[in-house]
């Protein structure tokens, strides 16, 4: 298998992201496309979408494309910038990579409603090992 396979069958396995109905739309180096239909699990007991939620699609893209080197990538910091209620229908969290070196790399997020508005933004650093994804264990 190449690396993007692996990669995928990887996030296809996650249990989080199969629970929470994500997909991933499209991935290259540096770059993700993440996404999942809004249904009612994703809501509060106020009726709108939960703010886990949104953080968890973005977490999910940001994943996907901080891995796409084919190096096991891990999360060192997180910002997350709430904008918006999401309109109904799906949810679409693109990530971009900014700085890749040698064992930091830093990457922006941007989570889309089905109507196309800025949700949330989201920044993030990891941690880059020398490991294959597919043969990393932590």
């Amino acid at each position: 298998m190449n690396a993007v396979a692996d990669l995928l069958q990887t996030f296809r396995a996650d249990p989080y992201a199969r629970l929470l109905g994500m997909e991933v739309e499209d991935v290259r180096p540096g770059w993700a496309r993440v996404s999942m239909e809004l249904g009612p699990q994703h809501r509060t007991f106020h009726g709108v979408v939960h703010g886990g939620a949104i953080f968890s699609l973005a977490d999910a893209a940001f994943a996907v494309a901080s891995n796409s080197h084919d190096r096991r990538a891990v999360a060192l910091s997180v910002n997350v910038h709430f904008h918006r209620v999401p309109a109904p229908g799906r949810l679409v969290a693109e990530c971009s990579e900014e700085h890749l070196g040698r064992t930091v790399a830093s990457y922006r997020v941007e989570v889309r409603d089905a109507q196309g508005r800025r949700v949330a933004t989201m920044q993030g650093l990891v941690y880059r090992r020398d490991v294959p994804v597919a043969d990393a264990e932590e």
